[in-house]
């Protein structure tokens, strides 16, 4: 129900609250919010007020305001991403320990790639591919594995839209797109330097579902001078097909 002057409902306004805390800014003054969600002050200060009230955001002594973890936690009840990050961590680790690089697991959510899980590497100076952290799909390798195993009318609807370039070297030509769809397809994994990260190599594999629908995708993120993939494939291959079959076996929730 809109009950604002703009007509924009409380669930909107909500969820453009919560959406203006990231990475970068977890917290911030009860003004600094209004000014990122672009809300009046007062009506930041009521829903605030509200949102406190039921733990979804924490007051600090400060005053500054953060995502309480009232909000983490109903998030993960029932989250389909929980579930695979707890199918997929032991396989991760296994590709971790063979890669010693930045390990992701991602998935396709409202357009866009969006990681669920990553093993990091204390050795890399990578900062990107973070948990929660989203990136276009045509511009990452997990992006390009998911939209190869979508349904086409997925990849039409992608293809449709302008595609902005991240860095110089991603693709935005839906045709040259397409052929390496088909190569993904072909091949089974995808290893495109620089599409993403100028100075990194994302080198994915597909996981499947239960109905061999693709369900996510497996990634290994290395230097690009050190991207060894004839050794790297290997590895999240065995891990893919590991996570697939966990997949497949698991026990469907209980309703």
């Amino acid at each position: 129900m809109a009950n604002s002057p703009s007509g924009e409902s409380v669930i909107s306004r909500v969820v453009r609250l919560m959406s203006a805390f990231d990475r970068d800014l977890p917290a911030m003054t009860l003004s600094g919010l209004a000014r990122r969600a672009d809300l009046p002050l007062t009506t930041v200060h009521r829903l605030v007020d509200d949102l406190v009230l039921h733990g979804l955001i924490e007051r600090f002594p400060d005053g500054n305001l953060r995502p309480g973890m009232r909000m983490w936690e109903l998030a993960a009840r029932g989250s389909r991403a929980l579930n695979l990050r707890e199918l997929a961590l032991p396989f991760m680790g296994d590709v971790q320990a063979a890669v010693h690089q930045h390990t992701t697991l991602a998935v396709l959510d409202h357009g866009t790639v969006l990681y669920v899980e990553r093993l990091s590497s204390p050795e890399s100076s990578l900062d990107a591919a973070h948990i929660a952290q989203r990136m276009p799909i045509h511009a990452a390798s997990s992006g390009l594995v998911l939209l190869a195993f979508s349904p086409p009318a997925d990849q039409d609807e992608l293809l449709s839209r302008p595609l902005a370039a991240v860095t110089a070297e991603t693709i935005t030509d839906p045709v040259l797109i397409r052929k390496h769809l088909a190569e993904i397809r072909q091949r089974g994994y995808v290893a495109l330097p620089g599409i993403g990260v100028t100075e990194w190599t994302g080198i994915a594999v597909p996981v499947f579902g239960p109905d061999n629908a693709i369900a996510a995708a497996l990634n290994a993120i290395v230097p690009r001078r050190e991207a060894a993939v004839p050794l790297t494939v290997p590895a999240l291959l065995t891990a893919a097909h590991g996570i697939s079959r966990a997949l497949k076996t698991a026990r469907p929730p209980r309703r």
